[in-house]
């Protein structure tokens, strides 16, 4: 079987370690299986009915039609954790750069250029105009605790910190992975008015757009740094320059810049580069590659975002891919069909997220006379979005 990929951004060449001879990567492919995404938004993008799945090199994926890919049947994947490491040390750096004033000092200093031999007396006589305390022994509020949020935390133990943490949805995998030190809080608002220092790691949506906006910040310690390397739009940024201004907020570090916190006093706007190191580039292109390879191939599903996880073997006989409507009787429908061509079902998975479903039927032998019949009797059921019959 040979597999037509469309790249959408310039991606990591490491994908090649993942997808064999039979893939065929470029970005202008017609008909692609799949489709391999950094940032490019794809909201107002034609997706070729051929578009199996869509892989988005990065955590987030509000750049991606989620809701009219899961109505297509088009499985959408992220990575998440693949570039954990590179965000948490911006956000470290972030805090550093929030309360040692070293931007300010920079500049300042580029300003003594020319002064000869009195630049070390300067130096001396000014330095004092960017004081500002020290991480050790300060509150760290860590808001989402995945993969980039656990990092951060345990970094923050490691620099002598307090830490309280808030994710009411965290996985046993994560949480395992935190400090026992990490003291876990079960309230926003007890997060927001205990700690000098806030970050904020969770997706943006409906739910958490503005999380961080006016009655968040009435609740915070007066002076408070904010870190936000998730998303922009999690804080409403004119709640945050108002709280500058009345010094509730003492600086607000920022990996998405708008054009109200450009030049604000306290705002530290750094142009999306949590991400950008070579390590998360190629991280996360070879996981979106071999989240893509599996399910192309075998119909596994890891890391979706609008599918059931799906952990099934490789396949190794004919297989059904059957993504549809979380509703009654359709998996009845798909055994009756396999049996109504006298077929024998070996193995069958069905899973299950919000109002879409997944069935993975293992078949022993599906004859090639019976092949396009069964495909079109599945695809007539009541609910279906998408099927595929693997393996044959």
């Amino acid at each position: 079987m040979e597999y037509q990929i469309k790249t959408l951004n310039a991606i990591s060449s490491a994908i090649y370690t993942q997808l064999g001879e039979h893939y065929h990567v470029s970005d202008d492919a017609a008909a692609p299986d799949a489709v391999l995404v950094r940032s490019a938004s794809m909201h107002d993008a034609v997706i070729p009915d051929s578009v199996l799945s869509i892989a988005r090199a990065g955590a987030g994926y509000n750049n991606i039609p989620v809701d009219a890919c899961s109505d297509r049947g088009i499985c959408v994947f992220n990575t998440p954790g693949a570039n954990a490491n590179g965000v948490c040390e911006m956000v470290l750096a972030g805090m550093l750069l929030s309360c040692r004033n070293i931007v300010g000092g920079i500049e300042w200093a580029r300003t003594l250029k020319g002064q000869g031999a009195a630049v070390e007396k300067a130096v001396e006589k000014g330095k004092g105009a960017f004081v500002g305390p020290e991480l050790r022994g300060k509150t760290l509020g860590v808001i989402g605790l995945g993969a980039i949020g656990v990092l951060v935390a345990n970094a923050a133990i490691a620099l002598g910190m307090e830490v309280v943490g808030y994710d009411p949805m965290i996985s046993v995998e994560h949480a395992w992975k935190l400090s026992r030190s990490i003291r876990r809080e079960t309230s926003l608002d007890t997060l927001f008015s205990s700690c000098d220092f806030i970050t904020v790691h969770v997706p943006l949506t409906d739910k958490t757009r503005g999380m961080i906006g006016t009655r968040a910040l009435s609740l915070c310690r007066k002076g408070v740094r904010i870190m936000n390397f998730a998303r922009g739009g999690l804080v409403d940024d004119a709640a945050l320059i108002e709280a500058l201004g009345d010094g509730r907020v003492a600086c607000y570090v920022t990996d998405f810049p708008s054009d109200a916190l450009l030049g604000v006093e306290g705002v530290i706007a750094i142009p999306h580069l949590g991400a950008s190191t070579p390590e998360s580039e190629e991280n996360c292109a070879v996981m979106a590659a071999a989240q893509t390879r599996d399910f192309l191939e075998s119909g596994i599903i890891r890391n979706s975002v609008n599918l059931p996880a799906v952990d099934v073997a490789p396949v190794s006989k004919p297989r059904l891919l059957c993504i549809h409507e979380n509703v009654p009787n359709v998996l009845g429908s798909i055994t009756s069909a396999v049996a109504g061509f006298g077929l024998n079902i070996s193995d069958l998975v069905n899973r299950s997220r919000g109002n879409m479903a997944v069935s993975v039927v293992d078949i022993d032998a599906v004859p090639a006379a019976a092949q396009e019949g069964l495909l079109s009797q599945v695809q007539a059921i009541s609910g279906m979005k998408r099927v595929r019959l693997l393996g044959v």
